[in-house]
């Protein structure tokens, strides 16, 4: 389909030569129509008010100003999404750590946490991992499962790992060397029961599969000979 031509618009007041129309001011005056406007009006032309503009307040220039530029935070409408859990992780997944304290040890996988951290559990008493959290980038999935249908896991979440904030003093010199010698500060007791009755559940469950028992207890490492392109957990 051809475009639509442009018409050109016409004035009403023609040019004869450059600068110098065709008709009057008085003729335009009436060829526009001003006239009627004029009487509808009461002989006035109708004007619109302007909306009178608030003056900002004018605030005085600080005396002295900052010798370093001093950055405004901008604001940040990010909203987190949860982290999306792999396909090859789903509830009483055999998990093998890659990094951190437990490296090479093998947990079994409880649940996703709303911070989109991994739960897990040893248990501690077969290979000694206590109900911590763990980043499922430094985790490799495994074939195996542990049935957790009987783990009552709903009370843990990201509240239940986090740590008392104690606020700091002010120390003297003998108060600092005393402080050094204090032991270190004691599992709760109500966090050790938690444990006990995790780990209660979960070896019933572990002793019912023949090896599962030393295949949990045993630590993953990588010997001479061994391919890991070819290994299939």
């Amino acid at each position: 389909m051809a475009p639509a031509r442009k018409t050109h618009r016409k004035s009403r007041n023609p040019d004869l030569i450059r600068g110098v129309g065709k008709f009057s001011r008085s003729k335009m005056y009436h060829k526009r129509g001003l006239w009627a406007i004029k009487a509808k009006n009461g002989g006035v032309f109708p004007c619109h008010e302007k909306k009178p503009v608030a003056l900002a307040p004018v605030e005085k220039p600080p005396k002295f100003y900052p010798a370093d530029d001093v950055k405004k935070s901008l604001i940040n409408k990010h909203k987190a999404k949860q982290t999306k859990l792999r396909a090859s992780i789903t509830p009483g997944t055999v998990l093998i750590l890659l990094a951190g304290r437990f490296m090479g040890k093998r947990v079994v996988f409880l649940k996703q946490l709303s911070s989109g951290l991994l739960l897990v559990t040893g248990p501690f008493k077969i290979n000694g991992v206590p109900l911590r959290r763990v980043n499922q980038a430094y985790v490799i999935a495994t074939s195996t499962k542990v049935d957790i249908s009987k783990v009552n896991v709903d009370k843990f979440d990201d509240k239940y790992f986090a740590r008392e904030v104690e606020k700091k003093k002010n120390k003297d010199e003998g108060e600092f060397f005393e402080a050094e010698k204090e032991d270190k500060k004691d599992i709760p007791q109500e966090k050790k029961d938690d444990q006990k009755a995790v780990d209660a559940s979960l070896i019933t469950a572990i002793e019912g599969v023949p090896e599962l028992k030393f295949y949990l207890a045993a630590r993953f490492s990588l010997k001479s000979g061994m391919k890991p392109h070819e290994l299939v957990f």
